[in-house]
């Protein structure tokens, strides 16, 4: 019985960890300024598994969390974006960027606009 319990007990935290990880893992927003001279065209041939979404362009860009803080992420887009413009980004650690929006000035967090002046 005791066996049971603690089988039990390894598959729960198993599936709870797979959960908060793979399919509902923590977002966080990240802002960022669109820079055409840093986009790439895609040559992904797509396969099994197409990590970059089968997007056309590959933009890496600076980006910052609410907070200020900064990081490098990559997202695709299917057509070159307005250069200049802002954009918001869902970002999780597991899966990348899993949407992003263009945003307007003001709508950004304090800490961005002074990290984007």
């Amino acid at each position: 019985m005791k066996k049971i319990l603690i089988g039990t007990g390894i598959l729960l935290v198993l599936f709870v960890g797979v959960f908060f990880l793979f399919i509902a893992p923590p977002r966080t927003d990240y802002y960022t300024r669109i820079d055409n001279l840093k986009y790439e065209e895609n040559n992904s041939s797509g396969g099994v598994a197409d990590l970059t979404g089968g997007m056309k362009y590959l933009y890496t860009l600076k980006s910052y969390a609410s907070d200020g803080a900064e990081k490098d992420i990559t997202f695709g887009a299917d057509k070159i974006l307005k250069d200049g413009a802002y954009l918001k980004l869902e970002y999780t650690l597991t899966r990348g960027v899993l949407d992003w929006g263009e945003v307007e000035w003001e709508a950004l967090p304090r800490n961005v606009q002074a990290k984007l002046r």
